[in-house]
C-alpha cells in the first residue's frame, strides 16, 4: 500500500525534462549532416521534383465517339462485282470506345434448314449408319446428327445432320485479305474529356481546327499531330505491324490518347498525345486460335416463302480507344498563402456562412428589449482580407446582413438605430 502510495506522489508532484546533450565530435556531426542531407534531396527530389508532391491531382473523365470512311470493290465468282461502303464493312454500327472494321470474310451464301452431309473430320467420317450416332452434336458440329451415313463427295461419306444446308467450310481462310483495300480506310476519333475535381473540360479537335482542314488532313506524327483522323494502315504500321498481314486473321488495336495536364499553365497547352499498339499477343511459336473474328448471317425469304440465310464469317480488325491522363494544378497551401492573388483565390475558395442563431438573437432582443438595451452604433469596415463588409455590434461580428430575411430599414427604424446607419442597412437589404 505505501509502494503505491508513493509512486501515486510521485506521478503527481515530479516534473521532469529531458536533458539534451552537446556531442563535440566531427564524425557524429558529419553524420548528422550527412542524414539530414539525405531526408531534405527526397523531400526535394522525390516527394516535389519527381512525383510533384506540391500539385493535386485529378483522373480524367472521357468519352468517345468514332466514324469510319472509305469505299472499295471486289469481283468474286460468290458474290460478283460488289462496291464495299461503311454500312457492310463496320459491324456493329456503334460501339462504347471501339470500332470493328471488317478485313476478310468466309460466305456461306443461300443455306437453308435442311438435312445435309457434315464436314469431314475424325469424328463425322463414317462407312455405315453404326458410325453416327442419332441426336448427337459435338461442340465444332454444325447440326444435330440424323444417325444416317450419306455420300459427303465421290470418294467420301459422313454422318448426315439437321442444319442450315449447305454447311459451312471455313477450312481455309482467303489469302490475300477480301478487303485488303481496307488499309487506305480513315477514322476519325472525337474525344472529350472532363476533371471534375478542376472543373476543366477538352475535346481533342482543338479550337484552332477548321472544317477545311479536318476535310484533308491525315495524322502524321511529326506534320500533323492534332489531326483526329487517322488511316487505318498507318495505324497498325506506327504499331510496328503490317496490316495485310493482320488483315488475314484479324486482330486487336489500341488507339492510346494521352491527356496529361498541368491545369497551372494555359489551358491551350493541355493537348492531346496519341499513340499505337496491337493488343493482342501474336506468338508465332505459339500460334493457336489466333486473330480476331466472329458470324453473322442476314436472312430473306424467296418468292415461295421460303427463309434462306447468307452466313458470314467475319475476320477483322477492332480498334480500341484508350483514353488515359491526369490533371494537376498548385496545391492550396501555395495557392491560398504564397501567391500574390492569395486574397481573391480565398475569396473563390470560401463560402462565408452566418451564424443565423447568433443574429436572430441579437435581433430579437432588440426587437423586444426596446431602444434601451441597444448596442452602441455599428461600426462599418471592409476587411481587405475576406473582400467583404462587416458590421460590428460590441463584440459581435457579423458578415453579410443582407443574407437575413428578419433583419430590414423597418427593423432599424424599430431599434431607433442612428439616422447614419439607414443607407448602409438599405443597401444591405
Amino acid at each position: 500500500m505505501a509502494g503505491c502510495c508513493a509512486a501515486l506522489a510521485a506521478f503527481l508532484f515530479e516534473y521532469d525534462t529531458p536533458r539534451i546533450v552537446l556531442i563535440r565530435s566531427r564524425k557524429v556531426g558529419l553524420m548528422n549532416r550527412a542524414v539530414q542531407v539525405l531526408i531534405l534531396a527526397y523531400v526535394i527530389g522525390w516527394v516535389f521534383v519527381w512525383e510533384k508532391g506540391y500539385q493535386e491531382m485529378d483522373s480524367v473523365v472521357s468519352s468517345v465517339t468514332t466514324k469510319a470512311k472509305g469505299v472499295t470493290v471486289t469481283n468474286t465468282s460468290t458474290l460478283g462485282f460488289r462496291v464495299w461502303d461503311v454500312a457492310d464493312y463496320v459491324i456493329p454500327a456503334q460501339e462504347e470506345n471501339s470500332l470493328f472494321i471488317m478485313t476478310n470474310m468466309i460466305t456461306t451464301v443461300n443455306q437453308t434448314q435442311g438435312l445435309c452431309p457434315e464436314l469431314p473430320d475424325k469424328t463425322t467420317v463414317c462407312k455405315s449408319d453404326a458410325n453416327c450416332a442419332a441426336g448427337s452434336s459435338g461442340t465444332h458440329s454444325n447440326g444435330i446428327a440424323t444417325g444416317r451415313c450419306v455420300l459427303f463427295n465421290e470418294t467420301v461419306k459422313t454422318c448426315e445432320v439437321a442444319a442450315w444446308c449447305p454447311v459451312e467450310d471455313d477450312t481455309h481462310v482467303p489469302e490475300p485479305a477480301f478487303l485488303k483495300a481496307a488499309e487506305n480506310f480513315t477514322l476519325l476519333v472525337k474525344n472529350n474529356i472532363w476533371y471534375p475535381k478542376f472543373n476543366f473540360s477538352k475535346r481533342n479537335i482543338l479550337p484552332n481546327v477548321t472544317t477545311t482542314y479536318l476535310k484533308s488532313c491525315i495524322y502524321d506524327a511529326i506534320t500533323d499531330p492534332f489531326c483526329p483522323i487517322f488511316r487505318l494502315g498507318k495505324i497498325v504500321e506506327n504499331a510496328g505491324h503490317s496490316f495485310q498481314d493482320m488483315a488475314i486473321e484479324g486482330g486487336i488495336m489500341g488507339i492510346q490518347i494521352n491527356w496529361d495536364c498541368n491545369l497551372d499553365r494555359t489551358a491551350s497547352l493541355c493537348l492531346p498525345r496519341y499513340s499505337f499498339r496491337r493488343l493482342d499477343t501474336r506468338d508465332v511459336d505459339h500460334n493457336v486460335s489466333p486473330g480476331y473474328n466472329f458470324r453473322f448471317a442476314k436472312y430473306y425469304s424467296d418468292p415461295t416463302g421460303a427463309e434462306h440465310r447468307t452466313l458470314i464469317k467475319a475476320y477483322g480488325i477492332r480498334f480500341d480507344i484508350i483514353v488515359f491522363g491526369k490533371a494537376t494544378v498548385l496545391c492550396d497551401v501555395i495557392v491560398l498563402y504564397c501567391m500574390k492573388k492569395r486574397y481573391y483565390y480565398r475569396e473563390k475558395k470560401y463560402k462565408y456562412v452566418e451564424d443565423y442563431e447568433q443574429v436572430g438573437h441579437l435581433l430579437t432582443s432588440c426587437r423586444q428589449e426596446g431602444p434601451s438595451t441597444l448596442p452602441p452604433p455599428p461600426l462599418f469596415c471592409a476587411s481587405g482580407e475576406h473582400l467583404g463588409r462587416w458590421a460590428i455590434w460590441g463584440e459581435t461580428r457579423v458578415q453579410s446582413w443582407h443574407s437575413l430575411d428578419m433583419w430590414s430599414p423597418q427593423a432599424a427604424a424599430h431599434c431607433s438605430l442612428p439616422s447614419s446607419s439607414a443607407p448602409f442597412l438599405d443597401h444591405l437589404y
